[in-house]
């Protein structure tokens, strides 16, 4: 992004920069229109913002985040961004540093800033003067995603694909022992019980290749009081998850279920129910937006059309994805419109501690516009599909 009418940076001209660097700055722009309404709205003199390079409002809102604390603002009478770090102030807080270039600018009174900015931030801000009041105008920002966000999220969700074929794969390669599964030793001896713990580390493994991060976000049936070290068994459903995290720093998210040697049994009506209802949203979604409560609904209302009583237990989640598993569009009200990526989570229970559970990625296009599935593979309950 170069030109005359792009907003500015405190501290010099950009000039040319690379793509992901034009890119950060998209996303400013973007949060500076909305934090320009905020200040408006609260007749405030900026938008402040205190956190170490981890934390997703601050890789967010600056360029190049230095390691350890940074303070941001934006001064939205200038249209530009103001940044300081502890190796670029003589101050020992960055926030002491912020506070005082905002004061240099001749600014005053209210600031607004993100509900949990840190305590010691804060204390400096308040003693050069300044008042603070919270805002979740930076988070609202977030939740619509530039094109180079969008990529960033398929990436990692590319990443998760990869990592469920793995799981896909080792499934399909597997036999029954004594009516567990089981899988080829490494030596050749006798075949190793596989176990939701090996089919983790498969997943994790195939994540790591792909340039991707686990983030400790793996699992294998969720919520199983099972142990993760008892051998899987034929015939029973089997969770999937994973969430990695990109090398860009955003996050995917899919859940896939698998059986092996299904015997076509309740799995297979509930799994019907469960996909169906994934094309209902999408369609619900091409009409034009809804809030998170409304497709949450109609996810649930499309699995009980299919025979489901309301004693049955059936779970539904929609939220955003981006620089967290889980961010805006969240609650309940919360618009998905266009540029909006969430994912969709649906589980219906099979049996006692065993359900069909998927979970994909969508992207919401303009109205009239079909949204678009970020990565998808097959939702079937055949682990060989996966592989095609």
């Amino acid at each position: 992004m170069t030109g005359g009418n792009e907003r500015g940076v405190a501290g010099g001209a950009r000039g040319s920069e690379p793509d992901s660097l034009a890119e950060s700055h998209e996303r400013r722009d973007r949060a500076g229109t909305v934090l320009s309404g905020a200040l408006a709205d609260r007749d405030a003199a900026a938008f402040v913002h205190v956190g170490t390079e981890r934390d997703p409002g601050i890789s967010y809102s600056c360029p190049r985040p230095s390691t350890g604390l940074t303070a941001v603002a934006y001064d939205g009478s200038a249209d530009e961004w103001v940044v300081r770090s502890a190796a670029d102030t003589s101050r020992g807080h960055p926030a002491e540093g912020l506070a005082a270039a905002l004061a240099d600018r001749g600014l005053e009174g209210q600031l607004l800033t993100p509900p949990r900015v840190p305590h010691d931030a804060a204390l400096y801000l308040e003693q050069a003067g300044f008042e603070l009041a919270s805002t979740d105008a930076l988070e609202r920002a977030r939740a619509t995603k530039t094109a180079g966000e969008r990529e960033a999220v398929a990436a990692a969700q590319r990443a998760a694909s990869a990592g469920i074929q793995r799981a896909a794969a080792v499934l399909a390669d597997a036999t029954v022992v004594d009516g567990r599964l089981a899988v080829d030793a490494s030596d050749g001896g006798d075949p190793d019980p596989l176990t939701p713990a090996r089919l983790r580390i498969a997943i994790d493994e195939a994540i790591v290749g792909t340039g991707a991060f686990p983030a400790d976000n793996t699992a294998v049936n969720p919520g199983s009081s099972a142990d993760p070290d008892h051998p899987l068994r034929p015939g029973d459903p089997i969770v999937l998850e994973a969430a990695p995290r990109g090398p860009a720093g955003y996050y995917g998210g899919l859940v896939r279920t698998l059986v092996v040697d299904s015997d076509g049994g309740r799995e297979r009506r509930v799994h019907v129910g469960v996909t169906q209802s994934f094309r209902s949203a999408r369609s619900m979604l091409t009409a034009g937006a809804e809030s998170v409560t409304a497709v949450e609904a109609d996810l649930e209302a499309e699995v009980r059309s299919f025979g489901f009583s309301d004693g049955d237990a059936i779970e539904t989640g929609v939220a955003g994805v981006g620089l967290e598993p889980r961010e805006r569009p969240v609650a309940g009200g919360d618009e998905i419109g266009p540029g909006t990526v969430v994912r969709l989570d649906v589980a219906a229970r099979v049996a006692e501690d065993q359900w069909v559970r998927i979970a994909d990625l969508m992207a919401a296009n303009d109205e009239d516009e079909r949204p678009d599935w970020l990565a998808a593979p097959s939702q079937s309950l055949s682990p060989t599909a996966l592989l095609d």
